[in-house]
């Protein structure tokens, strides 16, 4: 089902090269001190120790890689080959896969789904909707997605929010950052925690 309007794949049509340029601008990100586990701090706080956690659109594994050091059960998923092996590199420990989160069909269900850095408006329009009722059929009782990116990415809010509704998800808490700053009409990020 991977769609013709992925923007990430698009950027890759248009540059084999920028899988491999992500990849660097994290590395060197992480060899400045950038924090780079803020998000991760953040799922962390939600679950006790040993949860079961899937890293949506894990890129190179450094939110999952994180909660893993923490001591959670972590399982990252992306579509693209190459973040997935700086991820298995980087982190070991972890099952990191490639995969289409529009055919997310994995045999375990989660605590916590977290989606972060800006996932959602990678995908393509036509299959959101469906990765979030993947990201629905794949939660444990009482578990929960959180799902964050920015503005001016070409998915709305309201219209995320609304897709979200129609894949069975409602939010528990709406948030302007990951370090817990509240959203509100002005906000230019969403954290949505969503079950």
């Amino acid at each position: 089902m991977t769609s013709t309007d992925n923007l990430w794949l698009q950027k890759i049509a248009e540059n084999p090269g920028h899988s491999r340029w992500y990849i660097d601008r994290f590395r060197a990100m992480a060899a400045r001190g950038d924090d780079l586990a803020g998000e991760a701090r953040m799922i962390d706080a939600m679950v006790p120790r040993g949860s079961r956690i899937l890293d949506a659109g894990c890129g190179t594994g450094r939110v999952g890689g994180h909660l893993a050091a923490s001591g959670h059960d972590v399982t990252g998923v992306d579509l693209d080959p190459e973040l997935i092996a700086e991820a298995q590199a980087q982190h070991p420990g972890p099952r990191w896969q490639v995969g289409d989160l529009s055919e997310l069909d994995l045999p375990d269900r989660y605590d916590v789904i977290v989606c972060a850095g800006n996932v959602m408006t990678f995908a393509g329009p036509s299959t959101r909707v469906e990765i979030l009722r993947r990201f629905s059929a794949h939660l444990a009782d009482g578990g929960r997605a959180v799902i964050g990116f920015g503005a001016g990415r070409g998915y709305e809010f309201d219209e995320f929010l609304a897709d979200a509704a129609t894949a069975g998800l409602t939010p528990d808490l709406l948030l302007g950052t990951w370090d817990l700053r509240p959203f509100g009409p002005g906000s230019d990020f969403l954290v949505a925690v969503l079950r």
